[in-house]
């Protein structure tokens, strides 16, 4: 059912390399269908979980219930070991942004993207999702990959392998150090094999309110395409 919601919401959103196409891929994958996500440690502003052998999608959709049914007095780091693979990050933060929470969310994967001037590939594309929830039910969520296409993307035969590059044409040379950026901070904190690292917050503020009047109704990050 967990995956089903996801596969789903990758749909309606037209973000296919992260809908049905999966599903052929995931069994593909070394998971225990029957394992179950491990809470390590609990304190007041830090989290450690382990995927224990189970789908990251399974992971961090139980992460995100935990943050939802006690969330933190102000604000909580939580480390995903073993967390892989886990889809499209902003169905995660959205959940969270819709109870209220400020999240940014980043996990790893294989190394798929290498450098601007050539060499072996070095990083994952290594998604990053923002989201701020607003007073008006309509949170404000980004998820950006640093690739210029997602491995999604060629799962669903939208996009071929060798497309697989740091996104930004002449300037590649910044997103390949963002995902190098967030391929070694998911690496140090949540040690060896692929990782996320979530952190959440209560908003002291309600900036998305003012930020739609001054669009004037152009669409915004995580907004419905009409």
């Amino acid at each position: 059912a967990v995956l089903a919601e996801h596969f789903l919401e990758a749909e309606r959103r037209g973000k296919r390399g992260h809908g049905f196409s999966r599903v052929e891929w995931l069994a593909t994958q070394d998971v225990d269908p029957d394992a179950e996500p491990a809470q390590l440690v609990v304190e007041k502003g830090y989290e450690r979980w382990d995927g224990n052998g189970a789908v990251g999608y399974l992971t961090l959709a139980a992460v995100c219930d935990a943050q939802i049914a006690s969330p933190p007095a102000r604000a909580r780091v939580v480390v995903a070991s073993h967390c892989f693979p886990t889809g499209m990050l902003a169905h995660y933060t959205r959940r969270l942004a819709e109870a209220g929470l400020v999240a940014a969310l980043t996990a790893t994967s294989p190394a798929r993207l290498g450098h601007p001037e050539g060499g072996p590939p070095l990083a994952g594309t290594n998604p990053l999702s923002i989201a701020i929830p607003s007073s008006d039910g309509e949170p404000i969520v980004a998820d950006v990959s640093m690739g210029a296409v997602t491995y999604g993307d060629v799962i669903a035969g939208l996009a071929e392998p060798d497309q697989l590059v740091p996104f930004g044409g002449e300037q590649a040379h910044k997103a390949f150090a963002l995902a190098l950026g967030l391929q070694l901070f998911v690496d140090a904190l949540a040690g060896e094999g692929y990782g996320a690292v979530l952190v959440v917050a209560r908003p002291e503020a309600d900036p998305v309110p003012e930020l739609r009047r001054r669009a004037a109704g152009v669409r915004l990050p995580g907004d419905t395409k009409a």
